[in-house]
């Protein structure tokens, strides 16, 4: 303790000698802790404040405008404001109720420019911009004195991103592939963050948001032919106590280092309450399973003695939850169907029960039809009192910033009931949430991989764990094991899965998401017992998280520790690859891993359930030379040598 209440106060010095020495009333500079990223704020030849980015000295952002336009007022600040600074830093740790790792370190700089308007001016008259810098991104908000009598209307947010280059950048698209590779001079129209940037061979940039309570969710434009990038969306007022968001640049020497990073929830405040019931686990999925038919005849459908069988492979398997998707309460778009009496709610009830003895959350879906026909407060109260575990709330309607306000009112009353919540079919982007709201441990902030097979390709995944996870955790879906060719049985999307055995595997430790749900019957997972226990494996919460490996669109590797195991999954696109997967984070000893990989014959088109399993020794700093099949990946469990598994 003495040596970080030294390093604080060595920190905050620091700070205050360097903006005294070079702040002036026009230009301003801040470091990350390390020194590397440097964020300047200065005015521009028209006498407005522009901000700027550099790493190690390499210019990445040019000088791009701050601020916004009011509707009577103009620029907000204006070129005739004053701005006066302060400084203060932050030297401390995060520890998550559950996340990548059990520790976050939360330290940075920060720089306040209070701006204040000359007299006599009618609206806002003051505002302030409060800008972070840490060691993996920068980032900046808008603030507005609760004292401030006036308001204004807002015209247009006037943040710009302006790159210093004509990189290289993929955008969330939706439930389709992501948008990219695009050279920036080439975007046109509207973009939906995340967006993550390749400057070179070593510069990786992310614009996404944090934090936001308020107003339309963050919406970029670009003009074809330039490198700038705008903020579409915006407030409809400035009045006083209004907090934007924050605008957040990621950065990393890799793209696994942005997915490694935990900045856009160290943005968000910590949580008020307790947490501690909070247990992220993988699930097993009722959806997906409807109507398969095992050897010995038994058909799965969406009832009762198929929710048995499912709870009793969960709780042999060390699996926390069952999910009973749409429809159990009647039809799920039918305004008539009651989510606290209708359809199947006393083979409900029976379930729930039988969880509860087999130590088996069990969730429940709701639609947004019932989650507004009905009052909601009143159904999650009750899907709390009769012991459920979650909600999956499906569908919801509304302009982007409506779903925002719905989906900040739904997480609280889930939190009030100790529901966990998952946010299906086009929800609000992620921003952070999960450190104020440990409940809200998913989001399908992609295209769930069963869902649409238009995007269902090798290649998605390898670009949307660079992309659409850098907001947070994903609900994707992944690990189906039923590879066999042709159209099978299940009642909703019955095509075969492009995809190995081995990769549907590795994308369930990949997907960072506080609750991995699985789509397949016990009876494939049982096929491939080697696989199965990689899945059983996963205990969370994770000791620790580690992008090992990787290139956006092309392949990932990733590593999780838990109590007993490293767990290591490798990805690949369409391509067949060769990896050497680094060991350097493991401490000194000898270790066994077992490796589960594509057959040679394997193939995401042709010959999906080829695997094989070998088993070695290693030791800390040693390399594993693997190949992947076409669509395929890999799978390694490294032993600790004081476990008991």
């Amino acid at each position: 303790m003495k040596n970080q209440r030294l390093y604080s106060l060595f920190v905050a010095c620091w700070a205050f000698v360097f903006y005294s020495c070079n702040s002036s009333t026009t230009g301003f500079q801040l470091l990350s802790p390390d020194g590397d990223l440097a964020l300047s704020v200065e005015k521009d030849s028209a006498g407005l404040y522009v901000y700027s980015l550099a790493d190690k000295g390499e210019t990445l952002v040019v000088a791009s405008r701050l601020g916004f336009e009011g509707v009577s007022q103009g620029q907000i600040p204006g070129a005739d404001w004053q701005a006066t600074a302060s400084t203060a830093s932050h030297d401390g740790v995060w520890k998550p109720v559950w996340g990548k790792r059990t520790e976050v370190k939360d330290q940075y700089n920060e720089l306040t420019l209070s701006f204040q308007a000359p007299g006599g001016r009618t609206g806002v008259d003051r505002v302030q911009i409060v800008f972070r810098a840490y060691d993996d991104g920068v980032a900046f908000r808008y603030l507005v004195p609760k004292d401030v009598r006036q308001s204004e209307e807002i015209k247009q947010e006037c943040t710009q991103y302006g790159f210093a280059g004509d990189y290289t950048a993929w955008f969330y698209n939706g439930e389709l592939h992501n948008l990219g590779p695009d050279r920036l001079s080439d975007v046109e129209g509207e973009r939906q963050p995340v967006m993550t940037i390749q400057a070179n061979g070593r510069q990786f940039m992310a614009i996404h948001e944090a934090d936001l309570h308020s107003g339309e969710p963050l919406l970029l434009s670009s003009l074809k032919g330039n490198t700038t990038f705008e903020v579409a969306s915006k407030p409809e007022r400035l009045e006083s106590g209004y907090v934007s968001a924050w605008r957040v640049i990621l950065h990393g020497n890799t793209p696994g280092e942005m997915v490694d990073s935990h900045l856009i929830e160290l943005l968000n405040p910590n949580p008020s309450g307790d947490f501690s019931w909070v247990k992220p686990g993988v699930a097993v999925w009722d959806w997906r399973i409807n109507g398969a038919i095992t050897d010995d005849g038994f058909t799965y459908t969406m009832t009762y003695p198929s929710w048995v069988r499912m709870v009793d492979f969960a709780a042999e398997q060390g699996f926390k939850y069952l999910v009973l998707d749409a429809n159990w309460y009647g039809p799920e778009f039918d305004a008539k169907s009651d989510p606290l009496s209708g359809g199947k709610v006393n083979d409900v009830k029976r379930i729930l029960a039988y969880g509860k003895e087999k130590g088996v959350g069990i969730w429940l879906y709701l639609n947004d039809v019932g989650g507004r026909q009905f009052p909601i407060e009143e159904t999650l109260k009750q899907y709390g009192d009769w012991g459920a575990a979650g909600v999956k709330y499906g569908f919801m309607n509304g302009t982007p910033e409506e779903k925002n306000v719905r989906t900040q009112l739904i997480t609280r009353l889930c939190a009030e009931n100790k529901l966990l919540v998952d946010f299906h079919d086009g929800p609000v982007h992620p921003y952070g949430q999960m450190r104020t709201w440990p409940n809200a441990v998913t989001r399908e902030y992609c295209q769930a991989q069963l869902d649409a097979h238009r995007v269902f390709e090798p290649k998605t995944f390898v670009t949307s764990v660079f992309v659409n996870m850098l907001a947070g955790p994903l609900d994707m879906n992944n690990g189906m094991f039923d590879l066999r060719q042709g159209p099978t049985t299940r009642v909703d999307e019955n095509q075969p899965v492009p995809s190995t055995v081995v990769s549907e595997a590795a994308r369930t430790l990949i997907t960072f998401s506080g609750v991995t749900i699985l789509p397949d019957i016990p009876e494939m997972y049982r096929k491939y017992p080697e696989l199965l226990a990689f899945l059983s494996a996963q205990q969370m919460p994770w000791k620790e998280s580690r992008t090992l490996m990787g290139e956006i669109g092309s392949y990932i590797v990733m590593m999780r520790e838990t109590d007993k195991d490293y767990l290591i999954g490798a990805v690949t696109n369409e391509e067949p690859r060769s990896l050497s997967i680094p060991l350097s984070f493991l401490p000194e000893g000898v270790y066994t891993v077992q490796l589960m990989l594509d057959g040679d014959d394997a193939h995401y088109l042709t010959n999906r359930e080829s695997y094989q399993v070998e088993t070695r020794e290693v030791k800390s700093g040693d390399s594993l030379s693997v190949k992947l099949a076409a669509g395929g990946g890999a799978c390694l469990r490294i032993q600790k040598p004081d476990s008991n598994n």
